[in-house]
């Protein structure tokens, strides 16, 4: 066995957690992302999606992504920065920058990527990065590309933010990049006191919104827009992997920032474009939300229904205010157990464990999308009761 190989497979936790029967990931789904899926032919309640908005079988976004495949195929073959630039593409972009009231925006392969490559390469040496130490991995991996010095601040803690802006060099870039809803735990960044504070250091704001497009804000604009400070945020990202029911994601910023990303963003030069149908689907998705607000209405009336229900049945859900809600179960073991017996419930959610959270802080991620019932949410509740109940964790 060669070096490689014997060192990786010392890594044998999946396994461990096979042995046990518990291992949660890679459930394969044989049907549409929808709030019922099916799994080894078993009808199973869906809140483990990030489909906000429930459009992923939205009759016209589905027409819209099979038509742009008639068009114009089923790839670019390309980079935007070649011959992977289509008409699509740039009437996207211009939806998306009035969209979130913008001057320009670029669009990316993947979200993955855009926090990827515009956190990389915004910053020189000499400047600073500042992250929320609970952002997105994403946004991890590109402060980890950057040459500028970063800065941690303590989770959605504004005195920490402070005194990071404090050992910057006031003559240099500050970027502030945060979550505008964190994914793991549901809330919400303090947009107002970080653009504050930008404010009083000279720094840049980057937001990214991929759990607040769709979610809050007027017709679905995102957090900066609910909290009324699209215009102190300099950049906003955003992806389609969500509310957009697609694959891809978004920069929105002024048009200084776009043609330097254009030009010396890694992972938007040199990764092929996103697809004319994810594309053509992501269009789709901006008209529906536009114009059908009450799908927003009623996600937010379901999620203060579940959020009540999980309070009165005395689950711990820290400080969410979102259709991401956290079931804190602090255990690996037990939350992988949990997810398996609340399948076996027919109830799909997600598992949260270290390294995406702390150790101690694991958790079952419950979230909701627009074509949830209120009825399919009572059952959960029911069977979440059922099950948390076996292992003690309400009475």
């Amino acid at each position: 066995m060669k070096l490689l190989q014997a060192k990786l497979s010392q890594y044998q936790e999946p396994q461990k957690a096979k042995a046990l029967g518990i291992y949660p990931y890679f459930r394969e789904i044989e049907s549409e992302q929808d709030t019922e899926v099916y799994i080894k032919g078993k009808k199973v309640l869906m809140f483990g999606s990030n489909s906000y908005m429930g459009l992923t079988n939205h009759p016209k976004v589905k027409e819209a992504a099979i038509a742009a495949i008639k068009k114009y195929g089923t790839g670019c073959a390309g980079s935007p920065f070649l011959n992977g630039t289509l008409d699509i593409h740039k009437e996207l972009e211009a939806r998306l920058a009035a969209f979130v009231g913008k001057e320009d925006a670029m669009i990316y392969s993947t979200g993955f990527e855009v926090n990827l490559g515009v956190v990389s390469c915004l910053t020189g040496r000499e400047d600073y990065v500042l992250l929320d130490e609970q952002d997105h991995a994403s946004i991890i991996e590109g402060r980890r590309l950057s040459f500028s010095t970063a800065f941690k601040y303590k989770h959605n803690d504004m005195a920490s933010l402070e005194t990071q802006l404090q050992k910057c060099a006031p003559d240099k870039v500050k970027l502030i990049v945060t979550d505008g809803v964190f994914s793991m735990e549901g809330d919400v960044a303090n947009l107002p006191e970080i653009v504050r504070l930008a404010k009083k250091y000279d720094a840049t704001i980057m937001v990214d919104e991929a759990h607040g497009i769709g979610v809050f804000g007027k017709q679905g604009r995102g957090t900066c827009d609910h909290f009324g400070v699209s215009n102190d945020v300099d950049l906003i990202m955003g992806t389609f992997s969500k509310s957009f029911a697609s694959l891809g994601g978004f920069i929105a910023c002024d048009k200084s920032i776009t043609n330097y990303l254009r030009h010396h963003s890694r992972s938007y030069i040199f990764t092929a474009s996103i697809t004319p149908a994810s594309t053509a689907a992501a269009n789709a998705a901006l008209d529906i939300m536009l114009t059908e607000p009450e799908r927003q209405q009623h996600l937010w009336d379901l999620t203060h229904y579940a959020l009540d229900g999980f309070r009165s049945m005395g689950c711990e859900i820290g400080h969410t205010s979102t259709p991401i809600i956290p079931l804190f179960i602090r255990d690996n073991n037990k939350t992988f157990a949990i997810t398996r017996d609340l399948l076996n419930e027919g109830i799909f959610v997600n598992p949260v464990v270290s390294p995406a959270v702390a150790s101690h802080d694991t958790l079952i991620r419950f979230s909701l999308m627009a074509t949830h019932t209120k009825e399919q949410v009572t059952i959960a509740l029911e069977k979440i009761h059922k099950v948390f109940r076996s292992y003690g964790l309400v009475e």
